[in-house]
């Protein structure tokens, strides 16, 4: 029988609230990311616990236990969990009732086979004791073994359970390092086929599985195949792969808002609900992608950082080598002028001079002192 190890399945927190559980004649388990890392031997994060204790025997065994119980998704089953410096998802084995392709009518079960045949994908189908003994109802292990992506049952079927899986199927396959090869060609063709539900999947849902998969190590080759099935189209129409491709060729470490203004270059407004910081990032690489300003103002003004992921962009796009020569010296130079340096001006005057003297510093190399230019004036 197939064990999974490590220092996440000695939580004390997960291993006193299997313990109750079980006490009270439940089955309960780790199920899904957790064990399927440990079993690819990558970082474990989450802690889920999957169980046939009904959501109101979890919130009485976590009291018990002196943690703090939060029904977080209660009418789904879950109960967040927290105590002894951890966070639990511990929630009720469950089949679906009902499904339109954003939410599903579930209904509670006593049985571990039906909890999986619901799941998405069969990696994500297992599930582990306490002492890490896996549990394997749909073939996870053998598709993780050979770093394939399948569906659990019918692809169409679990697709139109939920058409976000569409994208979670080229997410997991760039963010679990299989890539293109590791998407099984039935769940491709079913995602192909499918994707025009996509339209159903809010845009908060897309946009979190499109960062995954951009900030993946090497997503390329697995957008390629996104692009082939017409699923990436659906998402992000008018994204170009050979600038994405070029760009990272630059900048293997760009985080994923700089990639995804890479891959949409060519593209003003792209349909994704980005954070504030990232829109911000995204809209300085694109505009700067397009216009005449040096690296060097770009540095000044929005960073080390955004400057050298700009230059890159740039260079990716026209196919030049990128110049980064004196950007860490004009993100580090500082403006010598302030309004208290011009007082025969003021309100708008003082803020035009200032513009105007700022450019000239600008263009000088960041070279004119604070004398210089206010002989200038």
């Amino acid at each position: 029988m197939t064990q999974v190890r490590g220092t996440w399945l000695e939580d004390e927190a997960a291993q006193a609230v299997l313990s109750a559980l079980e006490a009270r004649g439940a089955q309960a388990c780790f199920v899904g990311g957790c064990v399927r890392n440990a079993l690819l031997d990558l970082p474990v994060k989450d802690l889920d616990i999957a169980t046939s204790a009904r959501p109101e025997i979890v919130i009485e065994a976590a009291k018990a236990l002196g943690f703090k119980p939060i029904p977080t998704g209660i009418e789904h089953g879950t109960i967040t969990i927290v105590g002894r410096g951890s966070v639990l998802e511990v929630t009720t084995f469950r089949k679906d009732v009902e499904t339109d392709g954003r939410h599903a009518v579930i209904a509670f079960s006593d049985s571990l086979e039906e909890d999986a045949a619901r799941r998405d994908f069969r990696m994500n189908a297992l599930y582990a004791d306490r002492r890490g003994y896996v549990t394997d109802p749909t073939g996870g292990v053998a598709d993780i073994a050979a770093r394939k992506i399948c569906f659990v049952g019918a692809a169409d079927e679990r697709i139109r359970e939920d058409y976000l899986r569409s994208v979670r199927l080229f997410r997991f396959a760039a963010q679990l390092g299989f890539g293109a090869e590791g998407i099984d060609p039935v769940a491709a063709k079913a995602a192909a086929r499918l994707s025009y539900g996509l339209h159903h999947v809010s845009v908060e849902r897309i946009t979190a599985e499109m960062l995954k998969l951009l900030g993946a190590e090497q997503p390329v080759a697995v957008l390629q195949v996104m692009q082939d099935t017409g699923v990436l189209a659906r998402i992000l129409k008018g994204a170009s792969l050979p600038v994405l491709r070029a760009f990272l060729a630059l900048d293997s470490e760009a985080v994923a808002e700089e990639r995804l203004a890479a891959l949409m270059v060519f593209v003003r407004d792209v349909p994704l609900r980005l954070s504030k910081k990232e829109q911000r990032a995204f809209e300085t690489l694109q505009r700067f992608a397009w216009s005449q300003q040096s690296g060097a103002e770009l540095a000044y003004r929005e960073g080390l950082g955004a400057a050298q992921a700009g230059v890159r962009l740039k260079a990716a796009l026209c196919g030049d080598a990128p110049e980064l020569g004196g950007l860490n010296a004009a993100a580090e130079a500082r403006f010598p002028l302030a309004a208290k340096d011009l007082p025969m001006l003021k309100g708008r005057a003082l803020g035009d001079e200032l513009k105007r003297a700022e450019r000239a510093w600008i263009a000088s190399g960041f070279q004119l002192t604070k004398a210089e230019l206010l002989d200038k004036e």
